[in-house]
Order: C-alpha cells, then structure tokens, then sequence
C-alpha cells in the first residue's frame, strides 16, 4: 500500500537520501526542516506515518515525538526515530518519547520500507476507527480520542513464547515489574491459550526449536479474535529475513538479541498502549451505534431501528409467502401514573413493562419502543391467531402482576391496550401495516381498554 511519509531531518541531503528511496517504491513524501514545521504539518493531517530525525538545533526529535504523542489529534501518528545514534540508552529514550521504531544510519532500505508499510497499515485502521469516533461526538459520549490518548499501557497481560528457559526467565522477571506475565514453550498450546484468554500483547521467540514461528504468526492472524493482538518478536540479528517477512505478516514490532530489558519493557507497554488506543475507539463506535438504535431508558430498540428492520422483515417474509404480524401496544392511563406518583416512577414502569415484552416474545422478534408509553412488537413468520395468542399473553402479564417501583417500596397496577395486524393485500408495506395496527389499538382503547383488538 501506498502513504504519505513525512521526513524531519534538518540536514538536506539526508532528507533527499530517504525521499530518493521511498517514491521509487511510490510513497508521497512530505518534508520538514524544523521541529515545529513538522508539528505544523502533522496537526493538519498531511501524513501518515512520520520519519523524525532525532538531533536537530531548537526542538530535538525526542521533544517532537513528546508532543505528538500528547497531543489527541496526533497521538495515532506512527512515528519511526532515524539516527546515528545506537546506543540502547538512545533507542529507550526515543521509545520512552512514545516513538514506534528506532532505524540506525545508515538505514538498511528492506528494514525502512517494510517498517513503514507495516506502520501504515496500522494508522489505515486507526483512521477508520478515529474518524467514526469524530462522528459520533455529537452523542454525549466522552471524547474518545483524549481518552485513547491518555492511556500509559501499564498493567497488561503477556505471554512469553520462548523455549529457552534462561532467556524466558529473564524477560519475564524484567516485564513483571510493570505487567502480569506467563510463559508457554509450545506452540499449540500458545495458540490455544492466545485464543482463550485476553492478552495484551504476545512476545514470540523466532529461535522456538518446537514450531515454525512464521507459521504460528499465520495462525493468529488467522484466528479473529486474535487479529488485533499486538505480537513483538524476537530475533539474533537484524539481518535475519523472517523480520521483515513477519512484520509483513501483521507482526507489529521486533527487538534484536541480545535484549536490554529497558528497551524490552518499552516496546512491550507501547504495543499494550497502541492496542487500548484502538479498543477505546472500538467502544466508543459500539456505544455510539447503540446509541442510534437503542432507546436509552428500556434499552429496548428504537422507533429508527424499527422502521428500517421491519421494512426489511416484510420485503423478505412477503418475497416467500410468510406472514408478518405487528403488535402495537399503550400502556392505559400512563399519564395518571406520571401525575400521581411522578415521573421516576413512571420511568420504572416503562422499564418493566420492556422487560415484560421481553420476556413475552420469541427471539426472532423485534420489540421496541416507538415513544412515551408506546410500544411495538414485530413478529416474522406469524399468521394472526398466534398473533392473538401472543397479544393475550402480553396484556395478561401486564394487568395480573402489579408492577414493583421505587426501588422495591410499593407497586402500581397497570394495564394495556393492543391492536394487531398482519400482512395482507391492504397492508404489504411496512408504513401500511403499522396503520392498520394502530387503527386496531385506537379500537382497543374506544371497546374500554386492557383488551386487545385486531385490524378488520
């Protein structure tokens, strides 16, 4: 996949080396001379994943990667640490930044473009997530994107596949100050515990002498519950070719024997960090979806939801012969309840009426509510008898059993009102089916109410 890729190097000759490299293999280049052009260009979001050189005059790269990683509209930007600089002092310093990567000059161009077509992937996907959390600001959720960003990765869950004993227990003792840690030396049981347990991350030894690691790779990335688990593996020397193979396989990060534990702790938390950032985002789509569908105060579905399913409902059970019956539902005199015991209380009743609706039905069928003390039942695949049949039971539940509010402190007697109908030439749509069932409820209520009336 293509990307743009922006380049922070004070000296510009480096940056003509790196540009010359990546739009041979098509990449859009952006370029910056300066700390806060590149901050500039960043928050204007002009590029995807950013090469940061690390000693420019002012700003440095590492005070540059601070600021983009606290800032919430920045913070997703894969960045990737370019310097001279070798050290393991260096490389945690950059990590510790909240830098994604650490390349040494002179850059070894396989490493450099398989790292950023791996870091471009990632921000792809977290691009989607961030913009459909951006649209769903308007819902009263918290911001999602300051809460992604505040997350530091401590307190994660790993596993340590590794078979060599020594090495195992030293990183595990290393992890175990900031994270629980377990480690498992075969691969089918790594497979069978990634799958039911919820880790964090997954630390893989490319020396396992018991499996094909690229083959227990593909194996995860197969599995869908396991798609998003960052996996950080581990390797004798930079040149071996399954690091670039892995990280081409989804692998997110490496770390190269021997292995400083600072640096291992670093990458470990940034891995966990990056994952609670997408999960944060993931939540907060889930909750802003039900927020559209789901009425806040039943959890029950909503009159939007309704309308758009039972279109659908009567398009493919009409196609096939099936009828489709409809249940519109009053709770009587609900604004008596309201008046004399308050609204709270009248908030509880609409609870337990939904609960009763549930109850009462199949889970094949949709109950909703279409407003105030209104509610609607759509059942597929029903002729009207068992319509009726249902219909009874539902108000038969409501009127028998006195309805519990207050918190348990006294009860209120309740009843309902229901109209039925079922698809037929005169109701073949949904608009005309829910007429005919709420001209069937308006005789329900004339006939003296707690009964239930069917459309003629």
């Amino acid at each position: 996949m293509t990307a743009r890729v922006l380049i922070v190097d004070d000296v510009f000759a480096n940056i003509r080396l790196l540009e010359a490299r990546l739009t041979a293999e098509y990449f859009s280049v952006v370029t910056a001379m300066s700390g806060p052009q590149a901050l500039d260009i960043c928050e204007r979001g002009e590029c995807d994943v950013v090469l940061l050189d690390v000693m420019m005059p002012g700003m440095d790269g590492y005070e540059v990667c601070r600021r983009l990683k606290a800032a919430p509209s920045t913070a997703h930007l894969p960045v990737v640490m370019v310097t001279a600089l070798d050290s393991p002092s260096d490389r945690l310093a950059g990590l510790q930044a909240g830098a994604d990567d650490f390349l040494t000059k002179p850059i070894n161009e396989l490493a450099l473009l398989t790292r950023v077509r791996s870091l471009a992937r990632l921000k792809n996907l977290t691009d989607e997530l961030r913009a459909r959390a951006v649209s769903s600001s308007g819902l009263g959720l918290p911001d999602p994107l300051a809460m992604a960003a505040a997350e530091d990765g401590q307190n994660g869950r790993v596993l340590l596949i590794e078979d060599r004993a020594n090495a195992a227990d030293r990183m595990s003792a290393a992890l175990q100050q900031h994270h629980t840690v377990e480690i498992e030396v075969h691969a089918p049981e790594a497979m069978t515990r990634l799958s039911e347990v919820g880790y964090d991350v997954a630390v893989l030894s490319l020396g396992l002498n018991s499996a094909d690691p690229l083959r227990l790779i593909s194996q995860i990335r197969a599995d869908n519950k396991m798609r998003n688990l960052p996996i950080l593996v581990l390797a004798e020397t930079p040149e071996d070719p399954r690091i670039h193979r892995a990280l081409d396989m989804g692998v997110n990060d490496y770390l190269i024997r021997p292995v400083d534990r600072n640096e291992l702790i670093a990458r470990v938390t940034t891995q966990i960090r990056k994952k609670r950032y997408q999960e944060r985002l993931r939540d907060n789509l889930k909750a802003s979806m039900e927020l559209a569908i789901v009425d806040p105060l039943t959890k029950l579905h909503n009159r939007r939801y309704l309308q758009t399913q039972l279109s659908s409902l009567m398009s493919d059970d009409v196609a096939r012969g099936a009828a489709v019956s409809l249940l519109v539902l009053d709770l009587d005199h609900f604004k008596s309840i309201n008046d004399q015991h308050g609204h709270d209380v009248g908030d509880d009743v609409l609870r337990e009426c939904a609960e009763r609706l549930r109850q009462a039905v199949r889970g094949i069928d949709i109950v909703a509510r279409f407003g105030g003390e209104e509610f609607v039942v759509a059942m597929p695949d029903t002729e009207p008898f068992a319509a009726q049949r249902v219909a009874e039971r539902i108000r038969t539940s409501i009127e028998k059993t006195p309805f519990t509010v207050s918190g348990g402190q006294k009860t209120v007697l309740v009843t309902a009102s229901i109209g039925i109908a079922t698809t037929s030439k005169a109701a073949a749509s949904g608009d005309a089916l829910f007429k005919q069932a709420d001209a069937a409820l308006y005789e329900a209520k004339r006939s003296g109410r707690n009964c239930v009336r069917a459309a003629a």
